[in-house]
C-alpha cells in the first residue's frame, strides 16, 4: 500500500522572510487567472497523485523550512519559448511551520509527511520571527 500523500520541498530564492513570501503572493505576476497564487517548475512530479491526495510545498527561507502551503493542483503551462512547464497551483494561506533547518539545493525535493516540520500552534503562528541565525542555531541543536 502506497503513502497517503507526500510533500514538496523548495527553496524561496530572494525571500527575506514569511511575510515578503506573503507580499510576493499577492501581486498580479504570481497569481493566476483564478486568483490562486502559483509557482512554475520546469520538471513535473513523476509522483503527482500523490501531491494532489493532501500534499503541500514546503518553502525554504534563509536556510529554514518556515511555512508550508497546500497544493491545490498541476497546470500544464507553455513558456514563451514553446517549453511546457508544470504551475503548481497553491492555497493562499502560508501555514508556519516549526523552523527546520535545509541545505541549499536546486529544484524541489519529495518529503515525505514523517520529514516534514509540524504546524505552529495557532497561537505560535503570530508571534514576531527570529533573526534567521538565531532561528537556524536554535532549529540546529533541537531547541525550536
Amino acid at each position: 500500500m502506497g503513502r497517503e500523500h507526500i510533500n514538496l520541498v523548495k527553496l524561496s530564492a530572494g525571500t527575506e522572510s514569511v511575510e515578503t513570501l506573503a507580499a510576493w503572493q499577492g501581486s498580479r505576476a504570481a497569481r493566476g487567472a483564478d486568483g490562486h497564487p502559483r509557482h512554475m517548475t520546469r520538471m513535473w512530479p513523476k509522483r503527482e497523485a500523490e501531491i494532489l491526495s493532501g500534499g503541500s510545498i514546503y518553502w525554504v527561507i534563509k536556510g529554514i523550512i518556515q511555512c508550508r502551503q497546500r497544493i491545490l493542483r498541476l497546470d500544464a503551462v507553455e513558456g514563451r519559448d514553446g517549453v511546457r512547464r508544470c504551475a503548481l497551483v497553491l492555497d493562499p494561506e502560508l501555514v508556519r511551520t516549526r523552523p527546520a533547518p535545509r541545505r541549499a539545493f536546486q529544484g524541489w525535493r519529495y518529503l515525505v509527511p514523517e520529514d516534514s516540520p509540524a504546524d505552529l500552534p495557532t497561537g505560535r503562528a503570530e508571534e514576531e520571527t527570529l533573526p534567521p541565525d538565531l532561528s537556524a542555531a536554535l532549529a540546529e541543536i533541537g531547541v525550536i
